[in-house]
């Protein structure tokens, strides 16, 4: 009889299911998978060394491309971070605005999240349905920060600037006609507010229509349905966070348990699994963008009502308004000091995580007393996550290691920083 051994295959780092640049080496008999090992480090960009060069408020934007589908939360754990270490806390209505856009960006994450994923293994039409209304969120980015996806709006002692007043419109164009542009503007012609409840208004029907495509679907529940099944226990073990410890039955959300700016006044549910396979992370992620879009709905109220500033009156940490700054030699001087040198940060370290929409999110930041960080170190939850796949997909076949990895929502800046 002839020997048959195991065989080594590369998964990526080119491959169109890798979502970003992992490899895996996976040992295969036949088409079942006895070992897989990931090997990381192909994207590194040095992030956290590259935070200590430079002033505190210089590396915002830095966080915004760790995971480049969740950008202001990465700025949210960032700002808290420094705030803590400064003593300071921004104004109300900047909490309001914070808490908005967490979950817009949550709601961000998981349409891209669930278009992948359901491209990954088989189902093409969600994934242009998925598109279609982050295409509306990201022009909310765009009105309140000029960017699409790099925003870089969270500032330490509040947020950029207010909300805009108005939304920038469609223009006639050789692609659009007056009337197809009449159609476009249609929800566009009050505030950022009114477009954002607009939204908040069809998103559950949207979210139905992604439910009806897959939900009951048989080849989808085929592909996910006890796949990757980790139980409640090993997920703790594991350092699991966010919908990968609340898909296996835990019901762990920083939100509640660890309460951070506004979210102690909001009303929203946490959903959680009972299986712990790819199907139940499935629907936990599919309930959390319904409860987004009930807190999103809470903070427009609140917003609406209560006007007020959006930025700490602290000239030391924030800039003051253009019209100061040329009128006033004083103002000039903050200005100049606050963008060239930046802020001293009062010695001590801090640890600040926020729920973002793949897990825990944390910082730690290390402050010897001067305007940069002695030490940072990110927290990311999808490296946690990755590093269970070989446990994930042991006795799987290959076509399950795709699914796995879209279960896991891998997102390479962050794992590899």
């Amino acid at each position: 009889m002839a020997e048959i051994r195991n065989y080594t295959v590369n998964f990526g780092p080119q491959h169109p299911a890798a979502h970003g640049v992992l490899r895996l080496i996976l040992e295969m008999d036949g088409e079942t998978v006895v070992r897989a090992d990931p090997h990381i480090g192909l994207l590194h960009r040095a992030t956290e060394k590259l935070a200590e060069s430079k002033p505190f408020n210089q590396s915002i934007g830095y966080m915004d491309r760790l995971d480049y589908v969740s950008m202001m939360c990465n700025e949210h754990a960032y700002v808290m971070a420094i705030e803590k270490l400064m003593g300071i806390k921004p104004p109300k209505r900047a909490q309001y605005i914070r808490v908005m856009f967490a979950e817009i960006t949550r709601i961000l994450n998981h349409l891209m999240w669930l278009g992948a994923h359901g491209l990954d293994i088989g189902a093409m039409t969600v994934f242009l349905y998925a598109f279609r209304e982050r295409e509306s969120l990201m022009d909310a980015y765009e009105a309140v920060s000029g960017a699409r996806m790099h925003a870089t709006y969270y500032r330490p002692g509040g947020v950029y600037r207010d909300l805009p007043e108005k939304m920038p419109q469609y223009k006639v164009s050789k692609f659009s006609n007056q009337k197809k542009v009449d159609e476009l503007n249609q929800n566009r012609q009050g505030s950022l507010l009114d477009y954002l409840w607009d939204f908040t208004e069809s998103f559950p029907d949207r979210v139905d229509e992604y439910e009806t495509l897959l939900t009951d679907n048989r080849i989808w529940k085929q592909r996910t349905v006890g796949v990757g099944v980790v139980s409640p226990e090993r997920a703790l073990q594991l350092g699991f966070t966010g919908p990968m410890l609340r898909g296996s039955g835990i019901e762990w959300d920083l939100r509640r348990k660890q309460p951070y700016e506004v979210y102690p006044e909001l009303d929203f549910d946490i959903p959680i699994g009972s299986k712990g396979d790819c199907y139940d992370r499935y629907l936990v992620r599919m309930e959390e963008m319904r409860q987004s879009n009930r807190i999103i709905r809470q903070c427009i109220k609140w917003l609406k009502e209560n006007p007020g500033p959006v930025m700490l009156d602290n000239h030391k940490v924030t800039p003051p308004n253009r019209e100061a700054m040329k009128d006033d030699m004083e103002a000039l001087i903050h200005h100049f000091k606050l963008f060239t040198e930046g802020y001293c940060v009062p010695e001590g370290e801090v640890y600040q995580a926020v729920e973002h929409p793949k897990g825990e999110f944390g910082i730690y930041l290390a402050s010897d007393g001067a305007n940069k960080p002695y030490r940072l170190k990110i927290r990311a939850p999808g490296f946690a996550h990755l590093s269970a796949m070989n446990e994930m997909v042991k006795g799987h076949m290959l076509a399950d290691v795709v699914a796995v990895i879209g279960t896991q929502d891998i997102v390479f800046g962050e794992i590899d920083r």
